[in-house]
């Protein structure tokens, strides 16, 4: 797919306009969890004025998602589907004495949010370049975060199911994703909740939380279901 080239001066006021009509595919995860060739992030510059305008906190709410993870001090996070750090410095913030990577198989914004990182003195944030199947996690992690990134696995049962060995001990996956607007473009894009619930389930999680406080996006989290139930569900 080759993308239209944005003005700098449009992107910023064109911001909700530009999610709305196009979340299947310009979503905060897109550079690192798209697959093949669907679409390219080379200027992570001028992406990140769309990703990180101002306008989004109306309602992407991120102080609140932050809370919701129910995070510590120390706590270790991943946030699969991190382009050019939206969530991904809110969380090293969140986590002084803990550590945050930010995965992306998009080697122009590995390299942005390395250099945000360091720009913002975030010495707990590390960018990871991952791999469309498997995050490359460097360790275990408590907490990993999915934001706009699931529908655009190509074997989501497979990933979730390959998280799991990076998961601490109590860790727990959080995925939030567009809800299926009426009129809204690449619908096909979309996944019910119930659907990403069944295929959870089928990769061996079990609902922990689920919040409904985001007017654009469901937000569940999940975690292991015990080894016994796993089996059972295998």
């Amino acid at each position: 797919m080759v993308w239209p080239k944005l003005r700098p001066a449009f992107l910023p006021r064109a911001w909700l306009l530009l999610w709305l009509a196009t979340a299947a595919l310009a979503a905060p995860a897109l550079g690192q969890i798209l697959l093949g060739e669907e679409a390219r992030f080379r200027d992570a510059q001028q992406w990140s004025r769309v990703f990180d305008d101002p306008l989004r906190d109306r309602w992407q709410k991120p102080a609140q998602v932050i809370r919701a993870l129910e995070l510590k001090p120390g706590s270790r996070v991943a946030d699969i589907g991190s382009a050019t750090g939206y969530f991904a410095v809110r969380l090293a913030r969140a986590v002084p004495k803990g550590r945050v990577f930010g995965v992306d198989i998009e080697p122009e914004m590995v390299r942005f949010l390395a250099e945000r990182g360091k720009k913002e003195g975030l010495g707990n944030l590390t960018s990871i370049a991952g791999a469309p199947d498997d995050p490359k996690l460097p360790e275990a992690v408590d907490v990993m975060v999915l934001v706009d990134a699931y529908h655009h696995l190509s074997d989501r049962v497979g990933y979730l199911s390959k998280l799991r060995r990076y998961l601490r001990p109590g860790g727990r996956v959080a995925i939030i994703d567009h809800i299926d607007t009426p009129g809204g473009t690449l619908r096909s894009k979309r996944i019910a909740p119930r659907r990403i619930k069944d295929e959870l389930r089928r990769a061996g999680y079990v609902v922990w939380r689920e919040h409904a406080f985001l007017p654009m996006q469901y937000f569940v989290i999940f975690k292991p279901a015990p080894r016994k139930r796993a089996r059972e569900i295998e």
